[in-house]
């Protein structure tokens, strides 16, 4: 199982790539935690924290593929950085001010969320002119959803254990630091610096105009608010059984299961058509998340959340190269963001929904919302079949001609015959 990963973290670059980029998602990844801490913090309702972090994911789904088209057009360095600094600033003020005055506390969210940089779209571009082979950059693809599911195990250890020994406030501040100097590793690499993105159409919907992508960003939406729900359900569940320790622990298995999950589908080589297995996944996914409606006991609902969490993982890989199937030519990192932003949006909706779901039907009726979320899912990838089915039409070109100075086009496989 390891040897796959050993040999994508033995190729130059890929280490520090995947590591910075992990880094520099770190206050993306803990923001609704954070957010919803500090407000209870400072004396706030669930339904403000869950609007200030909806409103910070909301611009974050704004920014991320606007930021992504303006990588694909500009390049890396001149985007990531800039915007990870703004930013952290924004998020930095918002710790600062907390939520008096209240308007300043939604601008500085909404800042911070807008000017979040895109490096997870970033990274998979980057991943072909790090690895040449098409099949190492599909378990790239596996390992970097997995590698993102340890920073979802640690993240909300982080940002409980900054509670404990500083406060709220503080673990904003910090994890922002972290982030930028995350986002600095990765634009002042060596593929970063040298990748530009292959010649693209002018379209102003750009890598929307694929009806593919449109399909699987309308099924990704609601399996984002359903993982964005559990985060204020948990909340209210630890309230009544051991605080925020129990909390850090809730969301720090559900990012656990999914590791487990990810780093087994990641391990192989599948066969068939990624769309037909991603309906599969999602259909897994729905079904474990229906247990947590029985809100057990600490250890119990511990063990129910990583349960809850051991196909996310599976269903997010699987994407990605659905993504890279479908992605119009020169839109690559603008495709991944979108992925990314309508995941966001959807999480941003599970937070400000489960807020108001929890405090009229209490923490079962806030579990119930991820169970309806990820059937809607899997209804969405049931009806667009057909759309899904059809890639792009025409020769497919060469991911590592993203990174070609001559915009040489070079034929390879599709990718939709393995993951």
């Amino acid at each position: 199982m390891a040897a796959g990963y050993l040999e994508i973290l033995r190729a130059r670059h890929a280490a520090r790539l995947l590591t910075g980029t992990l880094v520099g998602r770190l206050p993306n990844a803990t923001a609704a935690i954070a957010v919803v801490l500090f407000i209870r913090a400072e004396g706030g309702t669930y339904s403000l924290a869950g609007a200030l972090a909806a409103v910070y994911g909301v611009a974050n789904a704004v920014g991320q593929p606007l930021l992504g088209r303006l990588v694909d057009l500009y390049g890396q360095p001149r985007v990531q950085l800039p915007a990870a600094l703004v930013s952290a600033l924004a998020m930095t003020v918002f710790a600062l001010s907390g939520t008096d005055p209240l308007p300043l506390a939604y601008v500085s969210m909404a800042v911070a969320g807008l000017f979040t940089p895109p490096l997870e779209g970033g990274l998979r571009a980057l991943w072909p002119s790090v690895l040449r082979r098409e099949d190492q950059v599909h378990t790239a693809y596996a390992m970097d959803a997995v590698a993102q599911e340890v920073m979802f195990t640690v993240g909300p250890l982080l940002v409980t254990l900054c509670v404990a020994l500083w406060s709220a406030q503080a673990a904003l501040v910090v994890l922002n630091v972290i982030g930028v100097l995350g986002a600095l590793s990765v634009v002042v690499s060596a593929p970063s610096r040298a990748w530009r993105s292959a010649p693209r159409e002018a379209h102003w919907l750009g890598a929307l105009r694929s009806p593919g992508l449109l399909a699987l960003l309308g099924a990704f939406l609601f399996v984002g608010l359903a993982l964005g729900s559990i985060t204020v359900a948990g909340v209210s569940y630890a309230d009544d059984n051991g605080g925020d320790v129990v909390y850090g622990w809730l969301m720090a298995a559900l990012g656990l299961g999914a590791l487990v999950g990810g780093t087994v589908y990641g391990a192989r080589q599948w066969s068939g058509a990624p769309e037909r297995r991603l309906r599969g996944l999602v259909a897994l996914l729905a079904v474990c998340y229906l247990p947590l409606v029985l809100v057990p006991g600490p250890v119990a609902m511990t063990a129910l959340t990583a349960l809850a969490g051991v196909f996310l993982a599976p269903c997010i890989a699987c994407a990605f190269i659905i993504v890279d199937r479908h992605a119009p030519s020169g839109t690559v990192t603008e495709a991944f963001s979108w992925l990314v932003t309508t995941f966001t949006v959807g999480a941003s909706v599970g937070t400000g929904l489960a807020g108001p779901v929890v405090e009229w039907g209490g923490t079962l009726w806030g579990f119930a919302v991820p169970g309806v979320a990820g059937a809607v899912s899997l209804l969405v990838l049931l009806a667009t079949g057909r759309v899904l089915a059809a890639p792009a039409g025409g020769p497919v070109v060469a991911a590592s001609s993203e990174n070609d100075p001559n915009r040489a086009v070079e034929p390879r496989f599709s990718s939709g015959d393995r993951a």
